[in-house]
């Protein structure tokens, strides 16, 4: 029987269940395909431990019957019983050696299966990494971040805390009872049913409760992750909250969310709590007629000290795992759940295969053509029909339209982020298609209206694009991009520490450090995306001046809300609900009274 402290708690029970769990396993086991050999040792030395862990018990019998005996025997004849080497010594030596053993071939198979789950995780970890750089943008429209982070923490972490642990001691159990039960029933048959009978009722106690733990604890996951979901949007979201007052309603959101946490975790808990003493009722009670039984044999002489003592070590010994044993196949399941999780995130479709040479050759032009382009989020969402466009070498086209006209997405066709569902897009002449995405994507430098920064200093900011950039060429781009004297005023200069989420700069500050990291990287074609809209007035003539001299032949394309900053670019793509409703030069536009006509007025009138 075992005592509270041995019961498993809620981290123990399974959340889900896995869909597909042979399948599951065979993968799971082509995966470690390098570790089979560890397991192989590990199951030998779990054989090994279980066998002296039964065999302790039993060889212990003829120990304490010996010690018995003699005790007995000098009480009786007025002597003193000692105990010598030839005399008990050597054997109580042996169950020693015995002992020390076991506790060697567990802490081998602890340490061992530590380790394999330990590099699973790291194999199937960088797997994920690498997966998450194959995987389309598309499939990230259609899920959470919190989801896939999910993926790559919390469901590895389930997975490896079942395989260091609860594969162990699943594997441990299942020996230790099937053999303390064989020994049991050849020491006294009638003390082993009444054992079993009263470990079969506490196996149903313990289902009972199981199973309605079991639908807690999946809906204890999902208000975890609720509370989660809005903390993270409470913290990322904080300028946009305070700036809109809406403090007390995140707040309320966020209490709603613990106080559904509260309430299903009240009730897991007391089912938790509660099947404890349960279980420790039904074992006290098993113990209980266990002992009348065998001490009423020991009076009658049917059953010696030494097989009464040893009977009760298989009971204790048995008991806990018989009950644990249920508990580890719950945890083993949810572990397999985690598992099918993480292989469907690897089995996720992949952006296409890319060439193995490139389509072009020597210095790229920079002419781009957009032939009868047709693209869609989903088939049933076609959000281009039919775009068509040039763009010569050097020439600067503007594209704008009103919010959710497809201006962005056209670019993403640009940079092969999505790919056309008809049509061609043609660089030099060549389809986009043929080019490997990182050779395409190399000739292109983007400032975004959305700036990033990571965690290093302003120099290897700047020099993202081109590591091997030497100081005097990040100074020289730094300078282009009117940043240098803004860095110079930092504690460190170009070897300040910055962070994606850094405060200690403005946001003005930097747009300028990412237009900085485009001009020193030096591209064929440019993609603006709104670049100045961070800035003041003076700050953007001074970019618009450096982004001017940039652009010198140069074909770039500019995303404009501000309609004054594109009146010189040498084509304008007007767009509407994804489609290209007008193109042509500024003069030519407002003339045709138009709906670009429309929109230069509404912002000067």
């Amino acid at each position: 029987m075992q005592d509270e402290q041995n019961i498993p708690y809620e981290d123990d029970y399974a959340y889900e269940m896995p869909n597909h769990a042979g399948k599951t396993i065979r993968r799971l086991w082509r995966s470690v395909s390098d570790q089979h050999g560890r397991l192989a040792v590990v199951l030998v030395s779990v054989a090994f431990y279980t066998l002296l862990s039964i065999y302790a018990p039993f060889y212990s019998v003829r120990i304490v019957d010996f010690l018995w005996n003699g005790i007995q025997s000098a009480h009786a004849q007025g002597t003193v019983f000692r105990v010598s080497w030839e005399q008990g010594g050597r054997e109580i030596a042996v169950l020693l050696a015995v002992y020390t053993a076991t506790a060697g071939l567990y802490t081998l198979q602890s340490f061992l299966m530590s380790s394999f789950a330990e590099r699973l995780s790291l194999r199937l970890r960088t797997e994920i990494s690498e997966k998450i750089n194959r995987l389309p943008l598309v499939y990230f429209d259609n899920h959470r971040t919190g989801e896939v982070m999910s993926r790559a923490v919390n469901d590895l972490d389930k997975m490896s805390e079942a395989l260091q642990t609860g594969l162990l001691r699943l594997f441990t159990a299942a020996g230790m009872v099937a053999g303390s039960l064989v020994v049991m029933f050849q020491m006294q048959v009638w003390l082993t049913l009444i054992f079993l009978f009263f470990m079969g009722l506490a196996l149903l106690s313990t289902k009972l409760f199981a199973a309605k733990t079991l639908q807690l604890a999946a809906r204890r996951q999902q208000c975890v992750s609720n509370v989660t979901a809005r903390v993270e949007e409470a913290y990322s979201g904080r300028v946009i909250i305070k700036a809109f007052g809406r403090e007390q309603n995140s707040s309320r959101e966020i209490y709603r969310a613990t106080e559904e946490l509260a309430e299903v975790s009240r009730k897991a808990d007391f089912l938790v709590n509660a099947i404890n003493p349960a279980i420790r009722l039904v074992n006290r009670l098993g113990q209980v007629l266990i002992a009348v039984t065998a001490g009423k044999l020991l009076i009658d002489g049917a059953l010696s000290v030494g097989t009464f003592q040893a009977f009760f070590q298989y009971v204790n010994q048995s008991a806990e795992p018989l009950t644990e044993g249920a508990y580890m196949v719950n945890s083993m399941q949810s572990a397999l759940a985690s598992v099918e999780r993480i292989y469907a995130l690897l089995d996720e479709p992949e952006i296409g295969a890319e060439p193995e040479t490139a389509a072009l050759t020597g210095r790229t032009e920079g002419r781009v053509e957009f032939r009868n382009v047709r693209f869609g989020y989903t088939p049933e969402r076609v959000l281009m029909k039919d775009i068509s466009f040039t763009a010569h070498p050097g020439q600067k086209i503007a594209v704008v339209g009103s919010t959710g006209a497809g201006k962005t997405t056209l670019i993403n066709l640009l940079m092969r982020f999505y790919e056309v569902d008809g049509g061609t897009i043609l660089l030099d002449g060549v389809d986009t298609k043929t080019m490997s995405r990182s050779w395409l994507r190399s000739h292109f430098g983007m400032v975004l209206q959305d700036t990033w920064l990571f965690e290093g200093t302003i120099a290897e900011n700047i020099a993202y694009g081109k590591p091997d950039a030497t100081r005097e060429e990040i100074v020289a781009a730094a300078k282009a991009a009117r940043v240098d004297f803004f860095v110079r005023t930092m504690p460190k200069g170009y070897d300040t520490v910055l962070g994606n989420d850094t405060e200690n700069i403005s946001v003005g500050q930097r747009q300028l450090l990412t237009i900085a990291r485009v001009v020193l990287s030096n591209p064929a074609l440019l993609i603006l995306d709104e670049a100045t809209s961070s800035v003041d007035t003076r700050t953007e003539m001074e970019i618009n001046r450096a982004m001017n001299a940039l652009m010198e032949n140069r074909t770039s394309f500019v995303i404009a809300h501000r309609l004054s900053t594109i009146v010189d670019a040498d084509l304008i793509l007007v767009m509407e609900n994804g489609n290209i409703i007008e193109q042509g030069k500024h003069r030519e536009l407002v003339k045709a009274n138009g709906p670009y006509a429309q929109l230069y007025y509404s912002q000067f009138a």
